[in-house]
């Protein structure tokens, strides 16, 4: 059986959303049987307050944390103190660290769960310590920096039966069900285009790699920064927040976005793993992701989804300012983009429109049809969704909306993305073999070579164009390095689990 036909065999269509009454109430009975019934002494009722300890606390971090505030925040880890001091100060009960690995050594036994919300290349070590430690999680987007990653953070949230929930907040909201709701029901027809698109970045990117580093701060804890990446001078363009754009660190527009983006796409069209992928961008640099970039992942047909069949389909994807061309009989003088970005839906019947976070789906043709609701909505909020399933036993959790057994996967998909900006020198549309995690068409003789700086200099008003490239790397191993990354000695991740 291949990866589709497991992620997509339920042609009822119930998924991470589906509101299972009785599964609910199962879930919120046994919360509440008394503590001497379900344990001996010690034991932590799952009614009880959750300790929480934060990864990560500077950005976002802090914000999922402010919504967690009915819970006990208990310790607090940030590499930069300076970024991190308001969320320090907002909890000046829990204790303050700078390495999570001392957190969880002198803290193990006094949370329950984590927050992670570090830079992208260090999501999967820290929540794959968690989770092997019988931690909840609950991770920033995107999952993770790679597809190894995705799928060894999958694993291990089975393996370990702990609660899970990606962070992105749109999974949760109305509109996604909504969508899933409208082409399960036929609204639209068979979907076999889907185009994608985001305003980001608002961070920059294509850039040089700096030529002088600079200073280290005293609050800033470098070596932990880069953790598994290769160690390279600190400069401010790489931190705070800045690092998204960089290959090391982040995902770029696309990493950052997708999640959001094509959230909706990945849960209605119930997507597995794309079997084939190509991108573009403009200049690719070895260091930096473009300015711009586009790229197509296509999936194979998978099984009839409520009352409508899922053939074949073409994602597409765009970001830097990149808007695919509008739909025919596009409302003049409306703007596609809706809240950073969209997703159009291209259906045998009619076209859907979706807004970033899943917002305000709407038919082109006007039609506004009263469906079924099958899926459930949730009360709380994304983080406290989460709070709710970790209090909850395995056998009776209602799943988050974005729980790894989704998140995942669709991490993966939006990962290949970047594989296939990243291969794009190749030249040739990739092929992918999602269960066994490698490129099929990628031969020893092949190989890519990126732009290491990008220039040019004038003399008497006449422009020379400087480019440093990269020596010709083997392409095979250039693939093998981006699917699973090499780790900084002394930095490694648990085994996948079987």
């Amino acid at each position: 059986m291949n990866n589709n036909q497991k992620s997509n065999g339920n042609k009822l269509g119930l998924s991470r959303r589906k509101f299972v009454k009785g599964a609910a109430l199962a879930a919120s009975a046994f919360t509440i049987v008394p503590r001497h019934v379900v344990g001996g002494v010690g034991y932590k009722a799952p009614s009880d307050t959750l300790n929480i300890a934060g990864v990560g606390v500077g950005g976002m971090g802090f914000a999922n944390l402010k919504n967690m505030t009915s819970e006990n925040i208990v310790a607090l880890c940030d590499v930069d103190w300076k970024y991190a001091k308001p969320c320090f100060d907002a909890f000046p009960k829990a204790k303050t660290y700078w390495d999570w690995r001392k957190m969880f050594d002198e803290m193990g036994q006094d949370f329950d769960a984590v927050v992670i919300a570090t830079a992208d290349h260090t999501h999967a070590i820290v929540a794959s310590q968690a989770m092997t430690m019988g931690k909840h999680v609950y991770v920033q987007k995107p999952l993770t920096h790679s597809v190894y990653e995705s799928r060894l953070l999958t694993k291990l949230a089975a393996k370990h039966k702990v609660a899970t929930q990606m962070g992105n907040q749109g999974a949760s909201g109305e509109g996604v069900a909504e969508a899933c709701e409208l082409i399960w029901n036929g609204e639209i027809g068979e979907v076999t285009r889907v185009e994608s698109f985001t305003d980001r970045p608002i961070w920059p990117q294509g850039l040089n790699v700096p030529e002088q580093g600079q200073w280290v701060p005293d609050t800033l804890n470098w070596d932990l920064f880069i953790g598994p990446a290769k160690m390279r001078p600190f400069n401010e363009i790489y931190h705070p927040w800045n690092w998204r754009g960089w290959w090391d660190y982040g995902t770029g527009a696309l990493g950052d976005m997708a999640c959001h983006i094509l959230h909706p796409v990945f849960e209605a069209l119930k997507l597995g793993y794309p079997t084939k992928a190509q991108g573009s961008s403009t200049l690719l640099l070895t260091d930096c992701a473009p300015t711009a970039q586009a790229v197509k992942l296509t999936f194979p047909a998978r099984p009839k989804v409520g009352k409508v069949k899922m053939p074949e389909v073409e994602v597409s994807w765009y970001d830097g300012g990149i808007k695919p061309m509008m739909p025919e009989n596009w409302p003049a003088g409306k703007n596609m983009n809706n809240a950073g970005g969209a997703s159009i839906f291209y259906g045998t019947k009619d076209v859907l429109h979706v807004g970033c976070y899943g917002r305000t789906p709407w038919l082109l043709s006007g039609r506004k049809p009263e469906v079924p609701k099958t899926e459930r909505r949730v009360e709380l909020s994304h983080e406290m969704d989460w709070v709710r399933a970790c209090k909850e036993s395995p056998e009776n959790r209602v799943p988050c909306t974005s729980d790894f057994a989704e998140a995942g996967p669709f991490n993966e998909m939006v990962v290949m993305g970047v594989l296939a900006v990243r291969l794009q020198d190749l030249n040739k549309e990739l092929e992918w073999d999602g269960e066994n995690m490698k490129f099929t068409n990628i031969s020893d003789g092949d190989e890519v070579k990126t732009v290491i700086k990008d220039g040019f200099t004038i003399h008497d008003g006449h422009p020379t164009f400087n480019k440093d490239w990269t020596e010709p790397m083997s392409a095979v191993e250039f693939s093998q390095e981006l699917i699973k990354h090499n780790y900084r000695d002394g930095w490694s991740l648990p085994d996948m689990p079987s």
